[in-house]
């Protein structure tokens, strides 16, 4: 080490520096679409000649001890999008140097960094990231280091054995609930729930997301069970009232028929009696062109009969004008209603779902 600048590159004012490089993907530990960023911790390891620290004594390759990279020349190398990084030193320093006879020198360090994501989210979350890591040289240009990917190792390995625990289920449980779900009274809770705690994991931005139409779509539809439910009901009550209504004026009816008949009993028998008293009182012809008095009572039943019967007629004429318009707008009953509802929710329900994955998806 005698003699040796750790302060200029290897071979200054000559070509430039070829330092190759490997990423070895240790874990993703955290992915978030709000801040669009993900933080990961991987090994550096870069890899260069400088003949300087050539040697010819011994053909192993010597282990060198953390502490002596900071006594070395090192590629000022960075990440251009992190947002924050930095090595790891329990219990030491987690860095590594290896030094072969021809001078060229293999260096790895631990590093956990944040690094910023630019995401599309109008897919989410049917979207796919693509999220870059960029390294470069703070301080030199491309006429002093060149950067390229090792060939006597994998540039980027360690991605196939990882598994984001967000997404992965671990356990499941039952919960028992004391409401009926079949009800729907907290379904529209639910969905607002979703809703809003979708939108605080995600930036706000101003595309509409796959998720907020989806969201929507459901939403949609459980309004529209509310709606049914709704009518069904509407339905069922004025069925019942009708129902009421009709046996109420079939009652009054009945009545009002039953009070004339007696009418024309009593009546009948006072003039029947009254013809009576005259017929024993008196005897006497009657003036011609004069009625007898029963004549009178028979023509005076004949008109209340008559009377009773175009009543009678008014009314069932006016009950078949009733029943024919309510057969033209019969209002459906809820069974009816449901029995329908059942077929055509979910129907309607998996073409929207059909539309939308394959709107997303392909």
């Amino acid at each position: 080490m005698k003699g040796y600048a750790r302060n200029f590159r290897p071979g200054i004012g000559g070509p430039p520096v070829n330092v190759a490089m490997a990423i070895e993907v240790a874990s993703i530990d955290h992915i978030s679409e709000a801040n669009m960023e993900y933080t990961m911790t991987i090994f550096l390891r870069q890899s260069w000649r400088d003949d300087r620290l050539s040697y010819n004594h011994t053909n192993k390759t010597l282990g060198l001890d953390s502490r002596f990279v900071d006594k070395l020349w090192l590629p000022d190398t960075f990440i251009v999008n992190a947002k924050s990084a930095w090595f790891h030193d329990v219990t030491v320093e987690n860095k590594l140097i290896r030094l072969q006879p021809d001078g060229v020198i293999l260096y790895s360090s631990r590093i956990t960094s944040t690094v910023a994501c630019d995401m599309d989210l109008t897919k989410y979350p049917m979207d796919e990231q693509e999220c870059m890591l960029d390294l470069e040289s703070y301080g030199y240009s491309s006429e002093d280091i060149v950067y390229h990917w090792s060939e006597s190792q994998i540039h980027i390995h360690g991605l196939d054995k990882l598994e984001l625990s967000q997404f992965t289920i671990i356990d499941y449980k039952f919960v028992t609930e004391t409401m009926n779900f079949k009800s729907g009274i907290t379904t529209v809770l639910t969905m607002t729930t979703l809703m809003v705690s979708a939108r605080s994991s995600l930036p706000r931005a101003s595309a509409i997301k796959a998720l907020d139409v989806y969201f929507w779509i459901c939403y949609v539809f459980v309004f529209a069970a509310l709606i049914e439910y709704a009518f069904a009901h509407y339905n069922a009550d004025y069925r019942l009232k009708e129902k009421a209504k009709s046996k109420a004026n079939k009652m009054s009816s009945e009545s009002i028929v039953k009070n004339g008949k007696q009418a024309m009993v009593l009546f009948s028998l006072s003039v029947a009696g009254m013809n009576q008293g005259l017929m024993v009182s008196s005897r006497r012809p009657q003036h011609s062109g004069a009625d007898t008095p029963g004549e009178e009572d028979v023509e005076h039943r004949r008109g209340w009969r008559a009377r009773a019967s175009e009543e009678r007629e008014q009314e069932k004429k006016c009950c078949s004008c009733c029943s024919k318009c309510c057969c033209d707008c019969k209002p459906l009953q809820a069974d009816t209603i449901d029995v329908y509802a059942r077929a055509v929710f979910p129907a309607t329900f998996a073409i929207v779902n059909v539309i939308y994955w394959v709107a997303y998806t392909m």
